[in-house]
């Protein structure tokens, strides 16, 4: 017998088909908003189906129609939560514990599971255990950088007078969505050929058709090598990088990266200049920009809502260690890891979150120093859910979707019941696994869960368990 459940479940997996169709139409990112998503959202009026436009002539306007109460009432307007029968937790605990017991989790297994509407405690088991939480981090650092910048900050990159005659300087602002290409891979972000074309202008305005080419990478201090050296899950962390330091037109994943991000854009952006007119004698050199100097022009980045969703799908570690480095300089501390670290701290602190043993010694998840717990994670969501903290949202919109999209796409996927349903971060080290999310239980309640495991056997049988387990977190058998 198919159950009431199964049936709004069904229907909750094909409405997402037919999401993540416009989504993919349309490209995924609009100003940090899911367009789909917006759209869905602008539907939920609270008004029916009647015709209200007659005019000030046509008399008093009629009611509205009544509408049939909302199927998923934890996320639109419908029955009031007193009256859905919630699942008694003790039932979500008797699918959990089995679950989290499968050894291929390996010898450490933390969970946490929360509703974000109420702030109850659904099931929890080590939830304050401090563990490295691989990827999963990064919304940590999601969170902290939608604290400190709001979703609608851009990140400039800019052209400037240089200190001698006939020079100008490419300045980097740690943009990490800024493009060489004429047409970026990865949607719309800052752009090398628009600067280089608004700069060719104005230089042509002022009679100069020859340049020497500096570049002032300078925002940012401390090391440029993330501690765990040379590695193609990310490059050199510098303020000026086009296209990630990528060779090729892959837009996530692993790739050898470019040793000088910041000497190979410049050199992308004296051909840029060639190409409009300007000549540029000699190589670019490295210089600092003079301070206060007027920008000949300007680019700007994707919104930083739209990089958290980026960073979030396709678990970007340049784009999360370049929103780091933003949250230190919004916090006024050096654009480092370690300034890194301390920001991301303080901000999760002012979002009123217990932050006791955490460490964020990275913003991307890669360092195995990294230090949070499952009840953390749970408390960052249920934050990003809630009415307090709307500039939080994209937390929310740009998690992978079981079986649609990014780190998601193959888990849980074709005819797993929480296709669709589940949305979460995934992360994996060596002998670390974890996933962390929101999902819509069977009685309509939105659920934030966070599972943290260590000293798994092998990926693929640790990423079955936690897919197992955000699945048993849907109501899904």
């Amino acid at each position: 017998m198919v159950k009431t459940w199964q049936l709004t479940a069904g229907a909750a997996v094909a409405g997402l088909a037919l999401s993540v169709a416009a989504v993919t139409a349309a490209g995924p990112w609009d100003s940090g908003q899911r367009k789909a998503e917006r759209d869905k959202a602008a539907s939920w009026g609270r008004t029916g189906g009647a015709d209200h436009d007659g005019g000030a002539a046509a008399g008093p306007l009629p009611q509205a129609a009544p509408s049939a109460p909302g199927v998923l009432g934890a996320v639109g307007p419908g029955v009031p939560r007193g009256q859905a029968a919630a699942a008694p937790a003790d039932a979500l605990a008797a699918r959990l514990r089995p679950l989290l017991a499968d050894p291929a989790l390996g010898t450490v297994r933390t969970a946490s599971v929360v509703d974000t509407a109420t702030g109850q405690v659904l099931y929890e088991s080590g939830a304050r255990e401090a563990m490295t939480p691989a990827s999963t981090v990064k919304i940590a650092t999601a969170a902290a950088v939608l604290a400190a910048l709001g979703p609608e900050h851009r990140i400039r990159t800019t052209v400037v007078p240089g200190a001698t005659p006939g020079q100008v300087v490419l300045v980097g602002g740690g943009d990490p969505s800024l493009t060489a290409k004429k047409k970026s891979p990865a949607g719309s972000g800052g752009s090398l050929v628009a600067l280089a074309a608004d700069a060719a202008q104005a230089l042509k305005a002022a009679g100069t058709d020859t340049v020497t080419l500096a570049y002032d990478d300078s925002l940012y201090s401390g090391p440029v090598r993330h501690p765990i050296g040379v590695n193609p899950n990310i490059a050199p962390v510098t303020a000026l990088a086009a296209d990630e330091g990528r060779p090729d037109d892959s837009t996530s994943g692993p790739v050898d990266r470019a040793d000088d991000p910041a000497g190979a854009a410049a050199r992308a952006f004296r051909t840029l200049l060639a190409e409009r007119g300007v000549k540029v004698t000699g190589e670019p050199v490295r210089a600092k920009a003079a301070a206060g100097a007027q920008p000949l022009a300007v680019t700007q980045s994707t919104p930083v809502a739209g990089l958290v969703e980026r960073m979030l799908t396709n678990s970007d570690n340049d784009i999360a260690e370049a929103l780091a480095r933003q949250t230190a300089l919004a916090s006024g501390q050096p654009a480092s890891f370690e300034g890194a670290e301390k920001a991301v701290t303080a901000r999760l602190a002012g979002l009123g979150l217990d932050t006791a043993g955490s460490r964020f010694a990275d913003g991307s998840g890669l360092s195995r120093a990294d230090k949070v717990s499952a009840g953390l994670l749970t408390g960052l969501l249920a934050k990003a859910a809630g009415p307090d903290h709307p500039e939080l949202r994209p937390v929310l919109t740009g998690l992978p979707v079981a079986g649609f999209t990014g780190t998601l796409r193959a888990r849980n996927a074709g005819s797993s019941p929480a296709a669709g349903l589940v949305r979460a971060k995934t992360g994996t080290l060596t002998g670390v696994n974890s996933l962390s999310g929101t999902v819509v239980d069977a009685t309509g309640r939105l659920l934030a869960f966070a599972f943290l495991t260590a000293n798994s056997p092998g990926p693929e049988g640790a990423e079955k368990g936690l897919d197992k387990l955000a699945a048993a977190v849907a109501g899904a058998p």
